[in-house]
């Protein structure tokens, strides 16, 4: 919440300092909310990145607003510094999601701020995105695996992320295969000299709305949840979101979906047994009792 309102305040600076008549001091930082002295490391602050703060001949202070004068609009490496500081936000927050939206207006990277749950996302998806520019190899550093239990660095060839910028998608030069790796699972990203060198084997299939590619065989799966379910469904796998559909005889939530792995949607039921009814398949089924009975195994 400080940086949050740290940003806003400045932002808002900015737009006060833009509007006529100048201004006190006092008067900036009582329309503000801040003291006198954070005003003046505001304005000492924007006149480090290029803003022209003047004074008037009473020491109100203003910047001369010329509609006409592109050195007062944002450029593309203003637009990408502001993006990164809103990122540093908390995901829960309208304000930030509003003015990055008008960032994302003034500039052609388009990354949805909604999946970048952490801070450091904002860094490692524009280093993934240098890479796949420029043809390099990456080293994804500690990225946490589900599927192997294990944190290890991976060698890859990044290809392209998913359509919400959760996963990227990319090809493993230790086991020549495309995989999908969870961008919040990425701890940092090493761009290497080596160019791409397999790129004849880079293959780009859409992932089901776990993330998972398709393999050999596709599961479909319904089942009926409780309102706290469904919500946090959406929440933990928001290419979910659509597929959630609201049974009014019911008065439950249905999710129905064809999906290339079941170990996500059995962790998911596993954790609300008690708020989630299974309709099908009768492959889901058989597997979540699988991993039931695992639970009831006597040592």
């Amino acid at each position: 919440m400080h940086n949050q309102n740290k940003i806003f305040r400045v932002l808002k600076l900015i737009s006060i300092l833009k509007t006529k008549p100048a201004k006190s001091i006092r008067q900036i930082a009582n329309t503000i909310g801040s003291t006198e002295r954070t005003i003046y490391r505001y304005l000492d602050l924007l006149s480090e990145v290029g803003f022209y703060i003047e004074k008037n001949e009473i020491n109100r202070v203003y910047i001369e607003s010329d509609e006409n004068d592109n050195s007062q609009q944002f450029n593309q490496e203003e637009v990408l510094l502001l993006k990164q500081l809103m990122l540093t936000v908390g995901k829960k927050s309208k304000l930030k999601d509003t003015i990055l939206k008008k960032l994302y207006i003034n500039s052609d990277i388009q990354i949805n701020s909604t999946h970048l749950l952490k801070a450091h996302l904002g860094k490692i998806i524009e280093s993934l995105a240098a890479a796949m520019l420029n043809k390099k190899q990456v080293v994804l550093k500690k990225y946490h695996s589900i599927n192997s239990n294990n944190i290890t660095n991976r060698l890859v060839e990044p290809i392209s992320f998913t359509d919400n910028y959760q996963s990227l998608v990319a090809y493993e030069l230790k086991t020549g295969e495309n995989k999908y790796f969870n961008v919040e699972r990425i701890t940092s990203v090493e761009i290497s000299k080596s160019n791409f060198k397999h790129m004849s084997n880079h293959k780009f299939d859409v992932p089901d709305v776990f993330g998972f590619s398709k393999k050999n065989k596709e599961y479909t799966i319904e089942i009926l949840l409780s309102l706290r379910a469904a919500t946090l469904l959406r929440e933990e796998y928001p290419m979910s979101a659509p597929l959630i559909k609201f049974d009014k005889k019911k008065k439950l939530y249905q999710f129905k979906a064809k999906v290339n792995d079941l170990k996500p949607i059995t962790r998911f039921t596993l954790g609300f047994l008690d708020e989630i009814t299974i309709i099908g398949s009768k492959e889901f089924i058989e597997h979540l009792k699988k991993h039931l009975e695992k639970l009831f195994i006597s040592n």
